[in-house]
């Protein structure tokens, strides 16, 4: 019997059985019983799933932020410095993804939460620096940033759906059945049948697909070349 339990042995099993039940399994009780403890034990740490779901995202932060530092953003060679601003969000949003997709519901354990801490300060005004040092105003640098992390993160709930098995790409949900999906609407929504191959089907294309058109809107719209746009 364990006599006591802190607060990152509860995360941390947390993040271990997400991976086995997902975000609907997991329940106080079953971490509980992990940590062979009775659940009000539990209730000394996190009063409710919602606040041990904001440490568990924050935990997750650390951990990427920590891959990053060690490998550099997407195991680029070139530290942030020597890197363009474009070349940085690519980096840093590619980079996410893969840590997301390393949690089963990653994606939607990460989105909506609240740092419990304020371990995000210090990258997020690394990032916000290679804007405004690239010529942004500070609104257009938080904009632009803010686009692209909410796009990444919200590929990442879609593409768990699609495919919710971490670290398996090529299990597909048998709901994401492209063939039979066309079957069902090709004759009445043709055009909407034969998008789904483009929307479902290689995932990694899209992503990389999807973040040229943020990068060259965030060009296009925010940029120091954009003038008094930059800054509305």
């Amino acid at each position: 019997m364990v006599s006591r339990i802190d607060r990152k042995q509860v995360v941390d099993t947390a993040l271990r059985l997400l991976n086995e039940v997902g975000l609907d399994g997991l329940t106080l009780r079953r971490i509980a019983k992990e940590l062979n403890v009775q659940a009000p034990a539990l209730y000394w740490h996190f009063k409710n799933k919602r606040e041990l779901l904001d440490e568990m995202a924050t935990e997750m932060f650390r951990r990427m932020t920590g891959h990053l530092v060690a490998g550099g953003a997407g195991g680029a060679a070139a530290g942030p410095d020597s890197r363009t601003w474009q070349e940085t969000v690519r980096d840093v949003c590619r980079a996410m993804r893969r840590e997301l997709l390393g949690y089963r519901d990653g994606g939607k354990v990460f989105s909506g939460t609240r740092m419990t801490d304020e371990s995000y300060a210090g990258p997020l005004d690394g990032l916000l620096r290679t804007f405004t040092e690239a010529g942004f105003s500070l609104r257009g640098a938080a904009r632009a940033w803010w686009t692209a992390y909410n796009y990444t993160v919200g590929l990442v709930i879609e593409e768990q759906s699609v495919h919710p098995e971490p670290g398996q790409p090529e299990a597909r949900d048998p709901a994401y059945d492209l063939a039979a999906r066309e079957r069902r609407l090709i004759e009445d929504y043709p055009l909407a049948a034969r998008a789904g191959e483009e929307m479902f089907g290689d995932i990694e294309q899209n992503f990389e697909a999807g973040l040229g058109i943020i990068i060259a809107g965030i060009e296009a719209t925010l940029g120091p070349d954009t003038g008094s746009r930059a800054g509305s």
